[in-house]
């Protein structure tokens, strides 16, 4: 009899925990009247507490959106709005060169890489890429690189005219695999994005939406410095 009031709850927990794994709405009489809305504050927009428009359960924790469109967007694939896990291993493709041919990060293995996902019609972008090849420019002897991945539909008929006004001397990459996107991989949600990968192929930092260059810098500058290349 024990043994059988064990089995009936261990499954009763599992059922439970199943229960917890699938995002659940929040009756809208039991939704706060202002919160932080967890896809706006990935993208990095700043908003603060704003009125709350709807909300889901997921994990044990409350996620509450500005926008109803928005839940369906978090139920697709709620895992990839939770904080980032960090460290974490970077995908392996990055994308394709301009001239043709598939880049992988294991082409980088040793070196410290900033991958920059943008596109031409993303301002904060366009705008963020003069400190890119800031930072490439002052690392560069030490084993860093920026990447810069365009996630433009159009592809290269957009990338290059916009490229060959600039003097932008970092790796350009077209992320033109749209069975396998790059930016799924990585899970990005929106432009600018950035990722700071180690030595080791290890994603230690990331930033989306409204990015401040100094923290990035500041990043950047303290990671070389703790894995100085062996001689």
């Amino acid at each position: 009899m024990k043994t059988f009031v064990t089995l009936a709850y261990l499954l009763l927990m599992a059922r439970v925990g199943f229960a917890q794994d699938v995002p659940e709405n929040i009756a809208k009489k039991s939704l706060p009247k202002k919160a932080v809305c967890v896809i706006c504050n990935l993208n990095g927009e700043g908003h603060n507490e704003e009125k709350v428009s709807a909300g889901v359960m997921y994990m044990g924790k409350a996620y509450y959106f500005c926008n109803l469109s928005e839940v369906e967007t978090f139920k697709k694939a709620p895992e990839s709005f939770l904080p980032p896990v960090l460290p974490r291993p970077a995908p392996d493709t990055l994308g394709t060169k301009l001239e043709g041919g598939v880049v992988a990060l294991s082409e980088y293995k040793g070196k410290i890489v900033l991958v920059d996902f943008w596109a031409t019609w993303c301002v904060p972008c366009v705008k963020a890429m003069p400190e890119m090849q800031k930072l490439h420019d002052k690392y560069a002897d030490t084993g860093f690189s920026v990447i810069g991945i365009s996630i433009d539909e159009e592809g290269i008929k957009k990338v290059k005219p916009f490229l060959a006004k600039r003097k932008f001397t970092y790796p350009m990459l077209l992320d033109s695999n749209t069975k396998a996107p790059v930016w799924k991989a990585f899970g990005v949600h929106g432009v600018p994005a950035l990722f700071l990968i180690d030595r080791d192929g290890q994603i230690v930092q990331q930033w989306t939406g409204k990015i401040d260059s100094k923290v990035v810098a500041k990043a950047v500058a303290e990671l070389v410095e703790t894995e100085k290349p062996s001689r």
